[in-house]
């Protein structure tokens, strides 16, 4: 079997740059690469990845779509008339792509991964201008012969929003993602692992499904509770995304500058640190497509308090505490509860390392592998 996979979310590794869709990718591709040494691969990567060495084998080709550089400047159907035209070179048996889109054009057969669909479920998250890319999920939900999604959420979610036969759709986890990776060169100014401090952590994009300002407003709430908690500082890792202005404004309102610290993006490495550093780590969002830091967490140990919904209570189960994403109190009471359990923080660590061995990436590209069959099958 020749399988093609999309590379393209896979940015430099080695630095520790990658999205959700980029540490999907590289890990997937990775565990495939090491379990099958019997069928082909052709990975396509663009022109911002030009090591490719790690990605090496025998039984694998490497390729760069030759006009990536140049997409801004070409219209949208003459870029998938292009890349369809590539594709089809290669007589694959089987494309794979990691992202929620096929080029439309694409005649053979396809297998796409679906993340997860808040833009659907609420548009008022997003700026406007970024529904231009989901014009494509409705045909590529129609060109693709098996859609992956990464939890039993979205598979819901995908057949209420998109009405998609239940036998088109194989649910496939994430793994947790917490080895090093070797950095080829370091990162300045990460004096930030050393708080100085115990300290709870948010990781994650800054904004509006990430539900932030009530993380904020919790943790205010807990300071109003007891002074004491002040010895904890309230540590938000992630890059500020959209309308990240409101969290800011909502930390200067509540006048806690000197209690919550923003640390902007992390790498691999950092994120593992903070991860094994923390007193607990929080997620209260109000959509995700898997968690991938919730599954993180889990495995190192960490405890987690996160929101009863979507894929994270499926993720989670009884080996974290789950808290209604609205209500601010909950919240506040569930950290609390953490804080002053030192019991609870043992039990909850010892069950997140359980919890997190059913996510693991070697089942998730085993289980892929079956996907790549079955699909390659079917008439």
């Amino acid at each position: 079997m020749k399988i093609g996979i999309d590379c393209r979310t896979i940015l430099n590794p080695s630095l520790g740059e990658r999205a959700i869709e980029g540490y999907y990718a590289y890990a997937l591709v990775k565990n495939l690469l090491r379990i099958d040494r019997q069928n082909q691969y052709v990975l396509f990567f663009d022109y911002r990845m030009r090591d490719t060495s790690e990605f090496v084998r025998s039984n694998v080709q490497i390729r760069h779509f030759p006009f990536s550089q140049y997409k801004s400047f070409l219209p949208f159907a003459y870029t998938h008339m292009l890349m369809t035209a590539y594709l089809v070179k290669f007589g694959l048996d089987v494309y794979h792509s990691p992202t929620t889109s096929l080029p439309v054009t694409y005649p053979r057969k396809a297998v796409m991964t679906v993340h997860d669909l808040a833009m659907y479920k609420n548009p008022s998250w997003f700026p406007s201008h970024i529904f231009s890319s989901r014009l494509l999920l409705p045909q590529s939900i129609r060109n693709a012969n098996r859609i992956i999604t990464v939890a039993e959420s979205t598979r819901k979610d995908l057949q209420e929003l998109f009405n998609v036969s239940s036998a088109k759709i194989r649910v496939v986890h994430d793994g947790a993602w917490v080895e090093k990776v070797a950095l080829k060169r370091g990162r300045k100014g990460i004096a930030h692992l050393k708080t100085g401090k115990k300290f709870i952590l948010y990781l994650g994009t800054i904004e509006p499904r990430k539900n932030v300002t009530t993380l904020i407003r919790a943790y205010h709430k807990l300071l109003t509770w007891n002074p004491e908690y002040k010895a904890y500082t309230l540590v938000i890792a992630g890059k500020k995304g959209y309308k990240a202005d409101v969290v800011l404004d909502e930390v200067r309102e509540l006048k806690l500058g000197k209690q919550v610290r923003f640390i902007d993006y992390v790498t691999q490495n950092e994120k593992v640190d903070l991860m094994k550093a923390a007193t607990c780590f929080v997620n209260p969002s109000y959509y995700e497509g898997f968690a991938m830091t919730v599954a993180d967490a889990l495995a190192l140990g960490t405890p987690v308090i996160a929101s009863n919904i979507s894929s994270i209570k499926e993720i989670v189960g009884k080996a974290g505490i789950l808290f209604d994403p609205e209500k601010e109190y909950e919240l506040a009471a569930a950290i609390k509860k953490v804080l002053t359990g030192a019991d609870l923080r043992k039990r909850l660590s010892r069950l997140g390392k359980v919890r997190a061995e059913l996510f693991n990436w070697e089942t998730c590209a085993r289980q892929t592998l079956e996907v790549y069959y079955d699909t390659v099958k079917k008439k």
